[in-house]
């Protein structure tokens, strides 16, 4: 259904609430239907950010690194090995060394030693003195590993935003706001999120003692850049206190006062004068930080964020640039064999994929690929030596973790998100696995839920489409997930097309329309080519709204979502 029906609620909101009429369509057709709901949602201040108190577990992580930091005990950070884990233990590390703490800290190697906490590790951080443990984006299904590191003396502090279990960890205390009790509003923040609030917390309890009448008070703003690569790259609903902490970070992230984000802007092609989106965080410096991650070493990225001058940054950045390179060759390879899989297995409603042939640090992204083209969960496992490591990603209706539980007599372990998860098992179980999960798939998901819909925010006439449109829809911002980018449709267009080839690699290139009745609009789809012949008659065409120059000129051009034959 489409969302038409009386303007007039829209334009009385609009004026009450000063935004523009569109914006304010927009807001109402998801949901947003009062004032107070609105103001909420458009709450952007930093001030506005929710008590770090109000995060159960935080009084306890506090007083340990409060007293840590007093009586100088070595801290050691172990963040994981993606975007969220490297920004978190950048951040904790930079914030804790500005107050004078004896600090280090540890990135796991991905196929080495895997996801989480390890037993080598923590034996290891004892064995070198470590009093303060503190896990970042990862921790709260480490119930053994958390045992044995009290064991061996040392308190541990999870930070973690993870799908929490039945059992927790003997931690010392437990940062994660997904566990029941906890006060903070904003349930799903990313590792950073989690992070961040802990450094609000630790210094408002060092504030509050007078500790900052000797030495200069940390300002937490400077730290934002990392919290929003991380926000962005997790892909967290940017509500709540994630939109207020985004759309600072991204301010920051434009400033680039940080050695390593300016380098790593250098070499992701962003001007020192672009104003950085949520979209060049997701498609370009996340990914980069993600590369060395996937393929080889972590901390490639952790060295670049904790860089204090351009010239040792801008190495490390050409590092991420190559391994993001060799990463982008590696999952075409892998994303070929993966869609062949796919298509023999395509009357299933879940896919589980597997081979000894693919690299276990991209088949996350790959995964993403196959749900996009068959709108089906998929697991993909990469499998060396017996054991299988997968990557799951999942379609709206289908909770990852949950279906994941249900299989978990084949699992050796797993954890994740709504939509996303990895798991480990023998390589032995995968066919049985495989079986259990299209079965789970067949029982929870329907036909309707397989098909892929293109949710249309509000119609529009071409008038509508304005430079003076594109700087409203800006209130809505950072859109991402949770608050994507509005889509609008226009109806029975007459096109003219154009066919343009990709640049690099294979596949459907992409489609230029030329609006008959405003020949100065041009409609972009990307991969679309192959829907060229919709074009002989009229069409209605969902698209983002934005603003391109060319040669100087400004113009409104609208980007395509999806494209139908009228009716």
């Amino acid at each position: 259904m489409l969302p038409e029906g009386d303007p007039e609620p829209a334009e009385r909101m609009a004026k009450a609430m000063a935004i523009h009429p569109l914006a304010a369509r927009v807001l109402l057709q998801r949901g947003y239907v009062t004032e107070s709901a609105i103001n909420e949602f458009l709450q952007d201040s930093l001030g506005e950010l929710p008590d770090p108190f109000r995060m159960k577990g935080m009084p306890g992580a506090v007083d340990r690194l409060v007293r840590a930091l007093e009586t100088q005990e070595p801290i050691t950070l172990y963040g994981d090995y993606d975007v969220d884990g490297v920004c978190s233990t950048a951040l904790l590390s930079l914030f804790l060394e500005e107050l004078g703490a004896a600090v280090t800290t540890y990135i796991p190697h991905r196929v080495g030693e895997g996801y989480g906490l390890n037993f080598a590790a923590v034996e290891r951080f004892a064995k070198d003195g470590t009093r303060v443990l503190v896990t970042l984006d990862c921790g709260i299904t480490a119930f053994a590993e958390v045992t044995k590191a009290r064991e061996l003396g040392l308190d541990v502090v999870i930070v973690d935003h993870h799908t929490v279990p039945d059992t927790l960890p003997p931690a010392t205390a437990i940062l994660n706001p997904m566990q029941l009790g906890c006060g903070y509003p904003t349930r799903h923040l990313c590792a950073a999120g989690v992070a961040f609030n802990f450094c609000m917390g630790i210094r408002k309890r060092l504030r509050d003692a007078g500790y900052f009448t000797a030495r200069p008070e940390p300002v937490l703003k400077r730290l934002l850049d990392l919290v929003a690569l991380a926000t962005v790259a997790d892909v967290v609903p940017l509500t709540g206190a994630n939109r207020i902490l985004v759309k600072h970070g991204l301010h920051e992230l434009t400033r680039a006062e940080r050695p390593g984000v300016r380098a790593l802007k250098e070499v992701a092609g962003l001007s020192e004068t672009e104003e950085v989106t949520a979209g060049h965080v997701g498609f370009r410096l996340g990914p980069r930080i993600n590369a060395a991650g996937r393929l080889h070493d972590a901390s490639v990225g952790l060295r670049l964020l904790r860089c204090k001058t351009l010239e040792e940054a801008r190495p490390l950045a050409q590092e991420l640039e190559s391994a993001n390179a060799e990463r982008q060759s590696v999952e075409q390879v892998i994303l070929a064999q993966a869609m062949a899989q796919a298509e023999t297995l395509k009357s299933s409603r879940g896919f589980v994929l597997y081979s000894d042939e693919w690299h276990p640090g991209v088949i996350g992204i790959v995964a993403s690929r196959v749900v996009e083209r068959y709108h089906r969960p998929t697991v993909m496992v990469g499998v060396r030596d017996g054991v299988g490591k997968g990557s799951g990603r999942s379609i709206e209706g289908f909770h990852l973790v949950e279906a994941l539980a249900l299989c978990e007599p084949h699992l050796t372990k797993f954890g994740g998100h709504k939509h996303a998860a990895g798991l480990t098992i023998e390589s032995a179980k995968l066919p049985a696995f495989r079986a259990a999960f299209a079965q789970l798939a067949l029982d929870r998901l329907t036909p309707e839920d397989l098909i892929r819909r293109c949710r249309v925010d509000a119609v529009v006439t071409l008038g509508d489409l304005t430079e003076g449109t594109v700087e409203g829809l800006k209130r809505l911002a950072p859109f991402g997930q949770g608050n994507p980018e509005p889509v609008f449709m226009v109806r029975r267009q007459v096109t003219r097309p154009r066919i343009l080839p990709k640049k690099t690699g294979s596949g459907v290139g992409h489609m230029k329309l030329s609006l008959e009745s405003a020949p100065s609009v041009d409609a972009m789809g990307f991969n679309m080519a192959d829907r060229v012949a919709l074009t002989e008659g009229p069409l209605d065409l969902a698209f983002n709204l934005g603003v391109d120059t060319f040669r100087g000129e400004r113009r409104v051009s609208i980007k395509l979502k999806d494209l139908r034959a009228s009716v």
